[in-house]
């Protein structure tokens, strides 16, 4: 296989990230709130604005798009804290590396930017998704919320699980 390149997208690059959310939408519209639709008929100023709100990086092999994630402020009281979200990587690059790639760079860009941990909520019935980011490093947490969209796969409740980026190998305070 060729070489998975993860970069992160500038807000002038908002058209290759709508190509590959809308693409993400339309394979697994259960892994996300949004709908196809809604996105589709986003206008080109909110597109922009998505892009200042939160970092984007995107996974490619040989030029083309294979996957997907977003790193943004997890909202704790220290501001030390970033969340990994919208991970999502075509089904023909799945477990390829693809969203390894795309965490270190997202934990990378965290580390970067000075934060000391980084979230990544993952439904509490997805052993496979929990196995992934527990294999990766991330501990679960006594944080909880409802899905904001159930599904078989993922249950009714998600589990914030936490990589520490730096010596600190405490849990922050969520």
């Amino acid at each position: 296989m060729s070489e998975i390149t993860v970069r992160g997208l500038g807000e002038d690059e908002w058209e290759q990230y709508r190509s590959v959310r809308l693409a993400a939408l339309e394979e697994s519209p259960e892994a996300f709130v949004a709908t196809l639709e809604e996105e589709r008929g986003f206008d080109e100023q909110l597109w922009r604005r998505r892009m200042s709100r939160s970092r984007r990086l995107l996974a490619e092999v040989d030029g083309e798009a294979v996957g997907v994630a977003s790193l943004g402020p997890a909202g704790d009281e220290s501001g030390t804290v970033s969340q990994l979200f919208g991970l999502w990587v075509r089904p023909s690059s799945r477990g390829s590396g693809v969203a390894s790639r795309l965490v270190q760079a997202g934990a990378d860009a965290a580390r970067e930017q000075g934060q000391t941990h980084l979230v990544y909520w993952v439904g509490t019935e997805n052993g496979r998704a929990v196995a992934f980011a527990s294999g990766f490093g991330f501990r679960p947490t006594d944080q909880r919320r409802p899905m904001r969209v159930v599904s078989d796969e993922d249950g009714h409740e998600e589990i914030a699980m936490v990589l520490p980026l730096g010596a600190d190998r405490g849990m922050p305070v969520l």
